[in-house]
């Protein structure tokens, strides 16, 4: 009797220690991240580097060109316009991009203005866009916070683009521009396109022609006289329609 209850007792301490041990194994695979609680997953590693991409905020940009800064509308950044004949006293400007309208018609306003102005027949015929184009008016504040009286317009300095695809103002779009800063400075706001004195402000609009159904989604600024010169690109801003 006693030599039974002794093995039992023997034969109890092996199932207690076992026990033990097993639970010392799970609580040191718990600490050194082993195990996963139900409620919270692990996430396997290509599931993060999804999630975390990051979409390519640079396109817009001239291939080569530095990027200075980048803001969304409504944002104001100060250029410092690049010229080999300034660099004493060159010309800064706080631009603002105020809007960016696509598939309307130009202004009629604006156009009937400058018919008026040349003595053509009122109301004007409306511009129409190239073949498969709509139009896309940039509307812009332009401070000047330089030292001096400096002359600035959109053209050759900016464009709009769709994803890396860039669109200027063609040598009609421009035009166009300079009528809506004619009939703006004839409504008693001067724009830059006329020149402003350190201090003063004024409206700036571009003029552009992308692909009908299609949405810009940055503008390009050059710091430069040009966006390209003999030297490369210019550095510039880039404005993100967001």
């Amino acid at each position: 009797m006693d030599q039974h209850l002794k093995v039992s007792r023997t034969g109890g301490a092996v199932v207690f220690l076992v026990l033990v041990a097993a639970c010392s194994d799970s609580s040191d695979q718990a600490s050194a991240g082993g195990t996963t609680s139900p409620d919270r997953p692990s996430v396997p590693s290509s599931t993060l580097s999804a999630s975390s991409a990051v979409s390519n905020d640079t396109d817009g940009a001239p291939p080569g060109a530095k990027v200075l800064d980048t803001v969304k509308t409504g944002e104001a950044f100060t250029v410092t316009v690049l010229a080999s004949n300034t660099v004493d006293d060159p010309a800064r400007w706080q631009f603002t991009v105020r809007s960016v309208e696509c598939g309307k018609p130009l202004d009629s306003a604006v156009i009937n203005y400058t018919a008026d102005s040349v003595g053509s027949p009122t109301p004007a015929p409306a511009p129409t866009p190239e073949s498969g184009k709509q139009f896309c008016v940039l509307t812009m504040n332009a401070r000047n916070v330089g030292k001096s009286e400096a002359v600035w317009d959109a053209s050759d300095k900016v464009t709009l683009n769709v994803g890396d695809t860039r669109y200027k103002q063609s040598q009609k779009d421009s035009q166009y521009a300079s009528d809506y800063a004619q009939y703006y400075n004839d409504k008693g706001q001067v724009g830059p396109t006329f020149g402003l004195n350190p201090g003063s402000q004024g409206p700036v609009h571009g003029v552009f022609q992308i692909p009908t159904g299609q949405k810009p989604t940055s503008i390009w600024v050059t710091s430069g006289t040009a966006i390209i010169t003999i030297d490369g690109p210019e550095p510039g801003y880039l404005v993100l329609l967001k």
